[in-house]
């Protein structure tokens, strides 16, 4: 026991308290390298895997709460970070190491596109963009197919979910008054529903 605080069991990893510096570019390093996704375990691999600066208890903790609270997620567990190891100067460093290098990127192209958009290349790079756009939508569709294979398995999920969509979609109503109406009304559809197993649903 060290001043007055039980020694950790063996084997344990003792989380230890990095500098300001060393925060921020730990996670300008999870910033440039995760590339396509996956930021969470960039994040894991760099804070407690690598780094040891938090154990898995404290990482799943954060992440916990950093669904909870409006905001992106990982950004939000890079403030959690942030402030367990170095109070609110770490709650700084932690999210600006993070955004440091795809913020450089978007506004490196963001330039590009405004100088090339005003010149002779401006109809290519609009044609390029509506496809993009065009790809972007069918990928939002297909991840809608998938999820509603997997969870829309009676009719009272289906009604609720189309309801959505068109409330919001075609009605224009604002989400927030469409969510306060429709969350009571598909939680009571589905009260008065028996549950369905995911296993009897596929026999």
């Amino acid at each position: 026991m060290r001043g007055g605080r039980p020694a950790p069991p063996d084997g344990a990893v003792t989380p230890s308290r990095p500098g300001l510096l060393a925060l921020y570019l730990g996670f300008l390093t999870v910033g440039a390298c995760s590339v396509g996704g996956g930021l969470a375990a960039w994040i894991r691999r760099e804070s407690v895997t690598k780094r040891r600066w938090i154990d898995d208890t404290q990482f799943l903790t954060g992440y916990a709460l950093s669904q909870l609270v409006p905001g992106a997620t990982n950004v939000n567990l890079a403030v959690f970070i942030g402030t367990q190891l170095r109070g609110g100067a770490g709650a700084v460093a932690a999210p600006a190491g993070l955004m440091t290098v795809p913020l450089g990127v978007f506004l490196g192209i963001g330039s590009v596109y405004f100088a090339l958009s005003r010149g002779a290349a401006g109809p290519w790079i609009a044609l390029a963009l509506a496809g993009m756009g065009a790809s972007a939508i069918g990928l939002m569709l297909s991840i809608g197919l998938r999820l509603g294979r997997r969870n829309l398995r009676s009719a009272a999920s289906v009604g609720v979910a189309v309801v959505t969509a068109l409330v919001v979609g075609l009605l224009r109503v604002k989400l927030l008054v469409a969510l306060l109406v429709l969350i009571p009304a598909s939680l009571a559809l589905h009260w008065r529903t028996p549950a369905q197993r995911p296993d009897a649903a596929g026999e």
